[in-house]
Protein backbone atom coordinates (compact mmCIF):
# COMPACT_ATOMS: atom_id res chain seq x y z
CA UNK A 1 0.00 0.00 0.00
CA UNK A 2 1.38 3.43 -0.93
CA UNK A 3 2.54 5.57 1.97
CA UNK A 4 1.42 9.18 1.40
CA UNK A 5 2.38 12.07 3.67
CA UNK A 6 0.25 15.11 2.71
CA UNK A 7 2.15 17.45 5.04
CA UNK A 8 5.44 16.73 3.24
CA UNK A 9 3.82 15.96 -0.13
CA UNK A 10 5.68 12.65 -0.24
CA UNK A 11 4.50 9.40 -1.79
CA UNK A 12 6.49 6.22 -1.15
CA UNK A 13 5.92 3.02 -3.12
CA UNK A 14 7.34 -0.39 -2.28
CA UNK A 15 8.43 -2.98 -4.85
CA UNK A 16 9.58 -6.41 -3.68
CA UNK A 17 11.76 -8.85 -5.63
CA UNK A 18 10.61 -12.33 -4.56
CA UNK A 19 11.64 -15.83 -5.59
CA UNK A 20 13.50 -19.01 -4.64
CA UNK A 21 16.96 -18.95 -3.10
CA UNK A 22 19.78 -17.97 -5.46
CA UNK A 23 17.44 -17.13 -8.34
CA UNK A 24 19.07 -13.71 -8.87
CA UNK A 25 16.96 -11.27 -6.84
CA UNK A 26 19.93 -9.41 -5.39
CA UNK A 27 21.73 -9.50 -8.74
CA UNK A 28 18.72 -7.76 -10.31
CA UNK A 29 18.91 -5.04 -7.67
CA UNK A 30 22.66 -4.61 -8.07
CA UNK A 31 22.28 -4.29 -11.84
CA UNK A 32 19.48 -1.75 -11.50
CA UNK A 33 21.68 0.29 -9.19
CA UNK A 34 24.49 0.10 -11.74
CA UNK A 35 22.48 0.64 -14.92
CA UNK A 36 19.82 3.16 -13.92
CA UNK A 37 20.17 6.92 -13.82
CA UNK A 38 16.82 8.20 -12.48
CA UNK A 39 16.46 11.75 -11.22
CA UNK A 40 17.24 10.57 -7.71
CA UNK A 41 18.98 7.40 -6.58
CA UNK A 42 20.11 6.44 -3.10
CA UNK A 43 22.74 4.01 -1.95
CA UNK A 44 22.18 0.29 -2.37
CA UNK A 45 22.00 -1.58 0.93
CA UNK A 46 23.00 -5.24 0.65
CA UNK A 47 22.95 -7.47 3.72
CA UNK A 48 24.36 -10.93 3.00
CA UNK A 49 25.51 -14.00 4.87
CA UNK A 50 28.89 -15.62 4.41
CA UNK A 51 27.60 -17.77 1.53
CA UNK A 52 26.43 -14.66 -0.38
CA UNK A 53 22.75 -15.16 0.38
CA UNK A 54 20.45 -12.39 1.50
CA UNK A 55 19.96 -12.59 5.26
CA UNK A 56 17.32 -9.93 5.82
CA UNK A 57 16.77 -7.71 2.77
CA UNK A 58 18.47 -5.52 0.21
CA UNK A 59 17.05 -2.09 -0.56
CA UNK A 60 17.50 0.47 -3.33
CA UNK A 61 15.66 3.83 -3.17
CA UNK A 62 14.97 5.85 -6.35
CA UNK A 63 12.65 8.77 -7.01
CA UNK A 64 11.24 11.61 -9.13
CA UNK A 65 9.50 14.89 -8.41
CA UNK A 66 6.16 16.01 -9.88
CA UNK A 67 5.26 19.47 -11.15
CA UNK A 68 3.23 19.99 -7.97
CA UNK A 69 6.32 19.34 -5.86
CA UNK A 70 5.25 15.76 -5.12
CA UNK A 71 8.24 13.77 -3.90
CA UNK A 72 7.60 10.30 -5.34
CA UNK A 73 9.91 7.57 -4.11
CA UNK A 74 10.21 3.90 -4.95
CA UNK A 75 11.94 1.57 -2.54
CA UNK A 76 13.05 -1.67 -4.14
CA UNK A 77 13.50 -4.61 -1.78
CA UNK A 78 14.61 -8.21 -2.08
CA UNK A 79 13.73 -10.98 0.33
CA UNK A 80 15.75 -14.02 1.45
CA UNK A 81 14.82 -17.12 -0.53
CA UNK A 82 15.78 -19.72 2.06
CA UNK A 83 12.90 -21.60 3.68
CA UNK A 84 13.96 -20.74 7.23
CA UNK A 85 13.50 -17.00 6.60
CA UNK A 86 9.79 -17.11 5.81
CA UNK A 87 8.86 -14.71 8.61
CA UNK A 88 11.28 -12.16 7.17
CA UNK A 89 9.85 -12.59 3.68
CA UNK A 90 6.37 -11.96 5.01
CA UNK A 91 7.48 -8.86 6.90
CA UNK A 92 9.21 -7.34 3.86
CA UNK A 93 6.22 -8.20 1.65
CA UNK A 94 3.84 -6.32 3.93
CA UNK A 95 2.33 -3.20 2.26
CA UNK A 96 4.01 -4.02 -1.08
CA UNK A 97 2.72 -2.06 -4.08
CA UNK A 98 4.31 -4.32 -6.69
CA UNK A 99 6.24 -7.57 -6.98
CA UNK A 100 8.89 -8.93 -9.34
CA UNK A 101 8.98 -12.71 -9.07
CA UNK A 102 12.45 -13.89 -10.10
CA UNK A 103 12.44 -17.53 -11.18
CA UNK A 104 15.38 -19.78 -12.09
CA UNK A 105 15.39 -21.05 -15.70
CA UNK A 106 17.31 -24.25 -14.97
CA UNK A 107 15.25 -27.48 -15.27
CA UNK A 108 16.44 -28.66 -11.85
CA UNK A 109 14.94 -25.55 -10.22
CA UNK A 110 11.38 -25.70 -11.57
CA UNK A 111 10.02 -27.36 -8.42
CA UNK A 112 11.69 -24.67 -6.29
CA UNK A 113 10.11 -21.99 -8.49
CA UNK A 114 6.67 -23.50 -7.92
CA UNK A 115 7.20 -23.78 -4.17
CA UNK A 116 8.39 -20.15 -3.96
CA UNK A 117 5.44 -18.93 -6.03
CA UNK A 118 3.04 -20.78 -3.77
CA UNK A 119 4.78 -19.26 -0.77
CA UNK A 120 4.40 -15.80 -2.33
CA UNK A 121 0.67 -16.33 -2.76
CA UNK A 122 0.29 -17.55 0.83
CA UNK A 123 2.28 -14.69 2.32
CA UNK A 124 0.43 -12.08 0.27
CA UNK A 125 -2.82 -13.42 1.64
CA UNK A 126 -1.44 -13.29 5.19
CA UNK A 127 -0.55 -9.60 4.82
CA UNK A 128 -3.90 -8.74 3.23
CA UNK A 129 -2.91 -8.56 -0.44
CA UNK A 130 -4.30 -10.46 -3.44
CA UNK A 131 -1.89 -11.92 -5.97
CA UNK A 132 -4.34 -11.52 -8.88
CA UNK A 133 -4.79 -7.78 -8.38
CA UNK A 134 -1.29 -6.80 -7.26
CA UNK A 135 0.92 -5.32 -10.02
CA UNK A 136 3.44 -8.09 -10.70
CA UNK A 137 5.96 -9.32 -13.27
CA UNK A 138 7.41 -12.83 -13.58
CA UNK A 139 11.01 -12.96 -14.76
CA UNK A 140 12.87 -16.15 -15.68
CA UNK A 141 16.53 -15.48 -14.95
CA UNK A 142 19.80 -17.26 -15.80
CA UNK A 143 19.07 -17.56 -19.53
CA UNK A 144 22.85 -17.55 -20.13
CA UNK A 145 23.26 -21.01 -18.56
CA UNK A 146 23.31 -23.92 -21.06
CA UNK A 147 20.35 -26.30 -21.01
CA UNK A 148 17.72 -23.97 -19.55
CA UNK A 149 14.02 -24.61 -20.10
CA UNK A 150 13.15 -23.23 -23.57
CA UNK A 151 11.39 -19.86 -23.54
CA UNK A 152 8.56 -21.19 -25.70
CA UNK A 153 7.82 -23.90 -23.14
CA UNK A 154 7.80 -21.42 -20.26
CA UNK A 155 5.60 -18.95 -22.13
CA UNK A 156 3.12 -21.73 -22.94
CA UNK A 157 2.95 -22.85 -19.30
CA UNK A 158 2.13 -19.32 -18.12
CA UNK A 159 0.01 -18.24 -21.10
CA UNK A 160 -3.31 -18.32 -19.23
CA UNK A 161 -2.06 -16.40 -16.18
CA UNK A 162 -2.32 -12.64 -15.51
CA UNK A 163 1.49 -12.42 -15.76
CA UNK A 164 1.88 -13.49 -19.37
CA UNK A 165 4.07 -12.80 -21.26
CA UNK A 166 7.03 -13.68 -19.06
CA UNK A 167 10.26 -11.70 -19.06
CA UNK A 168 13.56 -13.47 -19.82
CA UNK A 169 16.84 -12.28 -18.31
CA UNK A 170 20.46 -12.88 -17.57
CA UNK A 171 20.87 -10.64 -14.55
CA UNK A 172 24.59 -11.34 -14.29
CA UNK A 173 25.00 -9.82 -17.74
CA UNK A 174 22.46 -7.07 -17.11
CA UNK A 175 20.19 -8.43 -19.84
CA UNK A 176 16.43 -8.12 -19.35
CA UNK A 177 16.79 -6.39 -15.99
CA UNK A 178 15.68 -2.89 -17.00
CA UNK A 179 13.02 -4.35 -19.31
CA UNK A 180 11.54 -6.31 -16.39
CA UNK A 181 11.50 -3.20 -14.23
CA UNK A 182 9.80 -1.17 -16.98
CA UNK A 183 7.01 -3.73 -17.35
CA UNK A 184 6.46 -3.62 -13.58
CA UNK A 185 6.32 0.20 -13.66
CA UNK A 186 3.76 0.10 -16.48
CA UNK A 187 1.56 -2.25 -14.45
CA UNK A 188 2.03 -0.26 -11.25
CA UNK A 189 1.23 3.19 -12.64
CA UNK A 190 -2.54 2.75 -13.33
CA UNK A 191 -3.13 1.57 -9.77
CA UNK A 192 -1.22 4.46 -8.20
CA UNK A 193 -2.62 7.03 -10.65
CA UNK A 194 -6.19 5.99 -9.87
CA UNK A 195 -5.70 6.68 -6.16
CA UNK A 196 -3.34 9.66 -6.23
CA UNK A 197 -4.07 11.29 -9.62
CA UNK A 198 -0.41 11.42 -10.62
CA UNK A 199 -1.14 12.88 -14.05
CA UNK A 200 -4.03 15.23 -13.27
CA UNK A 201 -2.66 16.75 -10.06
CA UNK A 202 1.10 16.17 -10.21
CA UNK A 203 1.95 16.24 -13.93
CA UNK A 204 3.37 12.71 -14.06
CA UNK A 205 2.00 10.73 -17.00
CA UNK A 206 2.49 6.98 -17.36
CA UNK A 207 5.13 7.53 -20.02
CA UNK A 208 7.01 9.98 -17.78
CA UNK A 209 6.66 7.70 -14.75
CA UNK A 210 8.29 4.81 -16.58
CA UNK A 211 10.91 6.82 -18.44
CA UNK A 212 12.06 8.94 -15.52
CA UNK A 213 12.34 6.01 -13.11
CA UNK A 214 13.95 3.55 -15.53
CA UNK A 215 16.24 5.91 -17.44
CA UNK A 216 19.54 4.15 -18.08
CA UNK A 217 23.00 5.63 -17.70
CA UNK A 218 23.48 5.32 -21.49
CA UNK A 219 20.27 7.28 -22.11
CA UNK A 220 21.37 9.97 -19.70
CA UNK A 221 24.75 10.26 -21.43
CA UNK A 222 23.01 10.62 -24.80
CA UNK A 223 20.71 13.32 -23.43
CA UNK A 224 23.74 15.25 -22.16
CA UNK A 225 25.28 15.23 -25.65
CA UNK A 226 22.16 16.67 -27.33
Amino acid sequence: MPNFSPDDNKLALKVVFYGPALSGKTTNLIQLHSLLSPERKGELMVLETRDDRTLFFDMLPIGVRGSSGLDLRLKLYTVPGQVQHDSTRKAVLSRADGVVFVADSQPSQQDNNAIAFGNLEENLEKVGLEIDSLPMVVQFNKRDIPGVVPESELQERWAETPWSPLLMSSALRGEGVIETFQVLLNRLYPVVNKEFKLEAEHGISQEQFVERLSRSIDQEALRAQL
